[in-house]
């Protein structure tokens, strides 16, 4: 479950789908599928209860529950944190007296047994769920070791939100989600399953109406997330996804990642980590193919198209894996840098505001004095990514100063810089950032720039 809340008041293609796909209404697995290799999978438990692990992980439930289910992340919400809950089999504290009926009310109405979910949740999405999938995820929940103890922390909103009985009249309004479309091939309604329902992308992906809801009318055309942004992700060329293969699509749902394109952080890092990464082939297929269906819709946050011309080229062809190459052209980047500071009289490049050396201070050592950092350790390259050429730089300056989590846990995690550098220096560095690996001509950031993204995300 991607982090989320809305209330009342305010991404090698493989074999297509099997015919056992093709063949049932909704696309229902009659087994484990093939080519799978999940951590949660059992050969003690029944093949319905493995079925399930895999439904767990196509709904992303971890992200937000944890991989034990224990519950208590924090999901940012506008007023307030809610904290998910323990969903283990645990009669105290967890979903242990829940029956089948109880789960699919909860997955279908957000209504657990004595009280309304808040939509944190997001069961507008699940409430298309199939009640084969359904009772796949309640046998494997049977199987989850017991966390026979609450969350650290539990859901505390003043009155009069903690009347979770308000929900109802969201629910009214906003339940379901989206809509089944009748024009789709078999490959695709599944991919409409997966990313309309188990998936729930338009929960992140897709603008609030008044009501807080998904605004249908511009579904999946991007919308902020917390400190992040969530992208467009529609057919349109120059704002969306339109310039993506099949295979683009795949790929970077199964890796997080596409050289000079895109690199997975924040929300979608976790959609990667936990649930997408795990998915087959054929899954992953299907979602690609139904996102190529999907209406284009032009935003204001267009990309500049790369120019690969300007983008720089490693420095040797060893030093993206030589981390003691790698050290070694810092240091002397940096004497340089630090050289030429001091012999010069413009007052305004010097060693602690040189756009150059602000980089090299406090980037390079991870990301590579070229960009294109050490991939085999996990550091990310930067060079001609799409946050780094968006025409808005609110991504880039939001990473910068907040930080980033990559999409698997070996990935190191970038660390905020709002509270080391000035507003200043961020907005130097993420220019320099933009027309050094982005290939921009220019990139005129400022200081009031960055004020506002970080008051805006603050």
């Amino acid at each position: 479950m991607k982090p989320l809340f809305m209330l009342v008041s305010t991404l090698v293609i493989s074999p297509l789908l099997s015919p056992a796909y093709a063949d049932s209404a909704r696309f229902q697995q009659d087994a484990l599928p093939a080519k799978i290799n999940l951590p949660n999978v059992s050969p003690s438990n029944s093949d319905l209860a493995n079925r399930g692990a895999y439904i767990a992980r196509t709904a992303d439930c971890m992200a937000c529950h944890r991989e034990d289910y224990s519950g208590g992340v924090a999901i940012e919400t506008p007023i307030g944190n809610i904290y998910s809950t323990n969903i283990t089999p645990s009669k105290t504290y967890g979903i242990g007296n829940y029956t089948e009926a109880d789960l699919k009310k909860a997955l279908h109405k957000g209504r657990a047994p004595g009280h309304q979910i808040y939509p944190a949740m997001p069961y507008p999405s699940y409430h298309g769920m199939t009640d084969d999938d359904i009772s796949a995820l309640f046998a494997y929940f049977q199987t989850v070791p017991v966390v026979d103890k609450p969350p650290e922390k539990t859901t505390h909103l003043p009155f009069p939100l903690n009347i979770r009985s308000l929900m109802l009249a969201w629910n009214v309004i906003n339940v379901p989600s989206t809509e089944n479309r009748t024009d789709l091939t078999p490959v695709q309604q599944r991919g409409e399953y997966l990313v309309n329902n188990l998936e729930h992308c338009g929960t992140c992906h897709t603008p609030r109406n008044l009501t807080q809801g998904l605004d249908k009318d511009r579904y999946l055309s991007g919308a902020p997330l917390g400190k992040w942004f969530a992208p467009n992700i529609t057919l349109d060329n120059d704002t969306g996804i339109g310039r993506w293969s099949e295979i683009d699509i795949v790929t970077y749902l199964r890796t997080g990642k596409l050289d000079k394109r895109a690199y997975a952080g924040g929300p979608m890092a976790e959609a990667v980590g936990h649930s997408t990464r795990y998915l087959t082939d054929e899954d992953l297929s299907a979602m690609a193919n139904y996102l190529k269906v999907v209406p284009a819709i032009k935003t204001d946050d267009y990309l500049i198209p790369v120019n690969i011309a300007r983008l720089p080229n490693p420095v040797s062809a060893s030093i993206t894996y030589n981390l003691l190459e790698q050290k070694d052209y810092l240091a002397k980047a940096k004497a340089n840098t630090s050289h030429f500071s001091s012999n010069t009289n413009d007052s305004t490049i010097n060693n602690s505001h040189s756009p150059k050396s602000l980089y090299l201070a406090n980037c390079a050592s991870c990301h590579g004095v070229d960009g294109y950092a050490q991939p085999d350790a996990r550091y990310a390259s930067i060079v001609g990514l799409s946050s780094i050429r968006r025409v808005k730089p609110d991504a880039l300056i939001g990473v910068i100063a907040f930080g980033a989590k990559g999409a698997f846990n070996t990935a190191p995690k970038m660390p905020g810089f709002e509270k080391d550098l000035s507003a200043a220096q961020i907005a130097s560095i993420t220019n320099y950032v933009r027309v050094k690996f982005g290939g921009l001509a220019t990139s005129e950031v400022t200081a009031a720039d960055v004020k506002r993204v970080i008051k805006e995300k603050n």
